[in-house]
């Protein structure tokens, strides 16, 4: 029996329960291709599983698929990069060597040294060719936070379009993208990351922090709150009530998220034709995942937090 190495989150709690252990590697099905890792995120989505800090009405339904005391799957982990190993005598989509990225979905176990999954979308995760011009750490910011921008953002256009959580790993790609389809775009973020906005194309952008912020927002054909309604601000109750009279609110929270290879296939053009590129604000390797977890959960960071899972490409 092969074995891989991996993160195992055997109950909820903080970031030290992360135990980096041995594990069964898995055998694909004649419907399924083997991916060996070499990059994951670590998304605000992990920090939910793990640590299960979530309001009440989300916590049940989230322990009900996820697990009730820790995770049924103890790898955890949802965004991935790789290469094909193998693949099932079903397969048609894809042959080994291809450089793939994706979504683990409810399937989770992107925290390891191999992943199976199935070509076919489900819940249980989509999977597609990554684009050639960026790196494996840089494919996973692609997958977490374009897929999150492109179904939100796909609830409402206009030319005047604010941003709120610009600098954050899906408000990075919105911002891009949003930019892309030729609107008018301002983005909110913290003191610290304003020239980083403006830097992604941002033609505004308001400081959240600052008292008078509410006073240089302006009238808005969609807003996408890019952060997710666990956290609030005056700012952001205010931005509701500056929509135009058929403007559009949207937030990354508003739905589950859609698992749809035709979509990574959309950012995979997007960023092979110079509209839009991942940003990593952090990279670490596989044996810091408890510092990467620390850190993603100050709430701080800068686009996406990669880690480097084998670099024997």
């Amino acid at each position: 029996m092969e074995t891989m190495k991996a993160i195992l989150c055997k109950k909820y709690g903080p970031p030290e329960i992360l135990q980096i252990s041995e594990s069964t590697k898995p055998t694909p099905t004649k419907h399924e291709v083997l991916i060996k890792i070499f990059a994951t995120s670590v998304t605000n989505s992990d920090i939910f599983i793990r640590s299960s800090k979530l309001p009440l009405l989300f916590m049940i339904p989230m322990r009900l698929f996820i697990g009730l005391t820790g995770p049924r799957n103890p790898i955890i982990g949802e965004v991935f990069s790789g290469k094909i190993e193998s693949i099932g005598s079903e397969i048609k989509r894809f042959k080994p060597g291809d450089k793939v990225y994706g979504f683990t979905g409810f399937s989770l176990g992107a925290y390891a040294d191999y992943k199976c999954m199935k070509e076919v979308d489900s819940k249980r995760g989509c999977l597609a060719i990554m684009p050639d011009n960026i790196n494996f750490e840089e494919a996973t910011s692609a997958a977490y936070g374009g897929l999150l921008a492109l179904q939100s953002m796909e609830k409402g256009e206009g030319q005047n379009v604010l941003i709120y959580g610009a600098s954050g790993t899906t408000g990075t790609f919105a911002v891009q993208y949003a930019k892309h389809l030729g609107a008018t775009v301002t983005g909110v973020c913290g003191p610290s990351n304003i020239d980083f906005v403006k830097s992604l194309g941002a033609d505004k952008v308001i400081d959240y922090t600052e008292p008078d912020a509410v006073n240089a927002l302006e009238t808005y054909d969609f807003i996408l709150d890019a952060v997710g309604t666990a956290k609030t601000s005056e700012l952001k109750k205010a931005c509701k009530k500056s929509l135009s009279k058929s403007g559009w609110y949207a937030s990354i929270d508003d739905s589950a998220l859609l698992l749809e290879s035709d979509r990574l296939d959309k950012i995979t053009e997007l960023i092979e034709a110079g509209r839009i590129m991942p940003i990593t604000d952090r990279t670490y390797p596989f044996e810091q995942i408890v510092e990467a977890h620390r850190y993603v959960e100050t709430g701080h960071k800068r686009g996406n937090v990669a880690i480097t899972v084998n670099t024997d490409y």
